[in-house]
């Protein structure tokens, strides 16, 4: 893949970078969230609990803090297309680092995957604001955005039965395949979609830190990058801990518990088509983040007390819900980021946006898992995100005032 600079600008209708940043997201999702997807498979193989997943997941969203603080640089330098390819190579090596069972490799596989995973948001930011109309920006990066629960829908579906027909091992392999099938479909368009970057540009340490000092220095930025702290951590734990919660607590069979996590992450992909729709019609991004967070509360009080042989389409109901809402908020903020950002700092902008915001996802799931092991229940831990959901209700509402 070659590095020369190119000569052609990007494209004018916006299309191809829609499509382009869709399929990269959903690949990148899918593959950090196929080993949540079969930990109960996995956990059995290697002998450990499946509610340690959230430290999996934790390490993850560290690496991808950084990922994130570097992305602004990164992509001036290189590019976004060839930012994101090298997520896309960081998630085929965790995938296949992970298929060792070791769990020290294991833990570093999950860093690596973060570090891939954090620039790839800012790098679809970066290549859509350039081309995307203001009155519907929101839509178009709610749109970009389904790419996340595409991904996790393609892991609840895909790799609890793919792993039971071929082995464990053998299924993140073909994961990993997958995520460098993506690299080379992407490459013929690395020439035009990077043709504004500036290969001279500084990359280093001391780039991190420009990110943050971005967003927390604007009132608005910062307002947006602490409410979804609040909202991304609920939103991995309903994608972390979904299938486990069916499977331990609810008596659900794996392959079934996946099914129903592929429903939350299709009910999400919808969710954040309309709910981009809802904000750029008039009610704003603040009313509808809002409105989304007093239904996350409603959904976490009832994952506490779903009973144990409750009707299948009472969960699916429910999950459906869950869902569209914890997992439907993520193009409304980043179109309103983008929106906010200073000319030309888009990248930049949503880089310290989502590092604040995989701060909360560092926080959440581990903090989970710590309180269901402790008290032997995953519901009194949908309790404890009912009241951070309260919270960051609370908070929403003043910056709205």
């Amino acid at each position: 893949m070659s590095d020369s600079p190119p000569s052609s600008a990007p494209t004018e209708n916006g299309w191809t970078e829609l499509c382009i940043t869709l399929a990269i997201q959903a690949t990148a999702s899918m593959a950090l969230l196929t080993l949540p997807a079969a930990a109960p498979l996995v956990g059995e193989a290697i002998g450990v609990a499946p509610s340690l997943i959230g430290v999996f997941i934790g390490l993850a969203y560290c690496g991808c803090i950084v990922g994130s603080l570097g992305a602004g640089a990164a992509i001036q330098r290189w590019g976004a297309i060839r930012v994101s390819q090298a997520g896309l190579v960081a998630g085929a090596t965790g995938l296949l680092l992970c298929c060792t069972g070791a769990w020290p490799a294991m833990l570093a596989a999950a860093l690596i995957m973060g570090l891939g995973y954090g620039p790839i948001t800012p790098a679809s930011s970066h290549l859509l604001i350039r081309n995307t109309p203001p009155h519907r920006l929101s839509l178009v990066f709610s749109l970009k955005q389904t790419g996340v629960p595409l991904g996790g829908l393609l892991a609840g579906a895909i790799a609890p039965g793919l792993m039971l027909a071929v082995g464990w091992r053998t299924g993140l392999s073909l994961i990993a395949l997958a995520c460098l099938v993506c690299v080379v479909v992407s490459q013929p368009l690395r020439r035009t979609l990077d043709a504004q970057r500036l290969p001279g540009a500084r990359f280093g340490i001391g780039q991190l830190g420009a990110p943050i000092r971005l967003v927390l220095g604007q009132g608005q930025l910062r307002s947006l990058a602490i409410s979804s702290a609040y909202l991304s951590a609920i939103q991995l734990i309903v994608t972390t801990y979904t299938v486990i919660y069916l499977h331990v607590e609810l008596g659900f069979g794996l392959i079934a518990a996946g099914l129903a996590l592929s429903v939350c992450q299709a009910a999400g992909m919808v969710g954040r088509v309309a709910w981009g729709q809802l904000a750029d019609s008039g009610l704003g991004a603040r009313r509808t983040l809002m409105g989304l967070t007093v239904l996350v509360v409603l959904c976490c009080l009832g994952m506490a007390t779903l009973p144990a042989g409750a009707p299948v389409s009472l969960v699916l109901a429910l999950l459906a819900l869950f869902g569209a809402t914890a997992i439907g908020w993520n193009g409304v903020v980043l179109a309103e980021v983008a929106r906010r950002a200073p000319h030309g700092s888009a990248g930049m902008a949503t880089g310290g946006t989502s590092a604040l915001t995989f701060l909360g996802v560092v926080i959440g799931p581990p903090a989970f898992s710590l309180v269901a092991t402790l008290t032997g229940s995953y519901r009194n831990a949908y309790f404890l995100m009912a009241a951070l959901v309260v919270w960051s209700l609370i908070g929403l509402r003043r910056m709205h005032r």
